[in-house]
């Protein structure tokens, strides 16, 4: 029997308009942005649909992309379209903690608001950044990085694609030292920060405050979290992986590959822009890949798997 996986994207992928047909058309997507505008105090609509230059600062990127993609994942599900599992690259794995049962989806909103603040904060503006390196080996990067104080990985992506992080000095120089080393491309980030990076553990130690005012449910159906690649069926251990996700890799490929190991053989790449299926193409090409960012797209998919 075919297992189904959500997937969540991470920051990155917003763009302006994103889950306004939702909005539109959905009276459950609906409630979903008009609550977070309640109580995040921001006018959801206005920052997810149109074109304005805060969708792109970290605060605000995190809360409207954790908000549309619970919104179409909520009106996905009611219209009888279930996962099996779930997982989320970077903050989109608090929309799979919620999807899974273990959040309530207005304490997830909540929390990647306080999350999206803390990491835009602790590092100053200009200390720190991130690179794109195509075509190397995580290994042979990692190798590499060990010389370099300050420059660490920070997304496993896929095969031939890793993100470094770090001082900003370091990740320049490691840039360089990649490229000498065999790396066909790599790309500096236009991000504010050095995020997954141990230079952001103060934001962790912070936002577990906020996370231990936060109730947690028990989980409905197992999450991956990208601290380890590993199916997570406990939600005692949630609280404890997100604070450590703020400053460690994201283990993307590996939480894949452990879904696909698991049965998995159906993706549902749930919001804006097709990035996860992207790096899926390159983990798993046989897999099944879906998306749904728009309800033209949420209905032939529901089609083609629930019929």
């Amino acid at each position: 029997m075919s297992k189904i996986a959500f997937i969540f994207p991470g920051q990155g992928a917003q763009k302006a308009g994103m889950g306004k047909d939702f909005y539109e058309k959905s009276s459950v997507a609906r409630r979903i942005f008009d609550q977070a505008s309640q109580y995040l105090e921001l006018d959801m609509s206005k920052l997810c649909f149109e074109k304005n230059d805060q969708l792109d600062i970290t605060e605000y990127t995190q809360a409207a992309m954790v908000t549309t993609c619970l919104a179409i994942a909520r009106e996905a599900m009611d219209r009888g379209l279930k996962p099996d599992v779930t997982a989320g690259l970077s903050l989109g794995e608090y929309c799979a903690i919620a999807v899974a049962g273990g959040f309530l989806d207005e304490d997830a909103i909540k929390l990647v608001r306080k999350r999206g603040i803390l990491m835009q904060n602790t590092v100053p503006k200009g200390k720190g950044a991130m690179s794109a390196i195509m075509g190397m080996d995580g290994k042979d990067i990692e190798k590499v990085l060990e010389g370099i104080e300050g420059a660490f990985i920070a997304n496993y992506n896929c095969p031939g694609q890793i993100v470094i992080t770090g001082y900003t000095e370091a990740v320049l120089e490691a840039k360089d030292r990649l490229l000498q080393s065999g790396a066909k491309k790599a790309m500096m980030l236009n991000v504010s920060g050095p995020f997954h990076s141990p230079l952001l553990q103060e934001a962790g130690e912070e936002l577990l405050k906020t996370l231990k005012t936060v109730s947690t449910m028990p989980l409905d159906i197992p999450y991956v979290t990208n601290v380890t690649g590993e199916y997570v069926e406990d939600i005692e251990e949630t609280k404890e992986l997100l604070v450590k996700q703020v400053a460690s890799p994201v283990r993307w490929q590996q939480s894949v590959e452990k879904m696909i190991e698991e049965g998995v053989d159906s993706f549902v790449e749930i919001g804006p822009g097709r990035t996860l299926t992207g790096f899926l193409k390159k983990i798993n090409g046989s897999v099944k890949r879906y998306n749904i960012g728009t309800v033209e797209e949420m209905e032939k998919v529901i089609q083609e798997i629930v019929g």
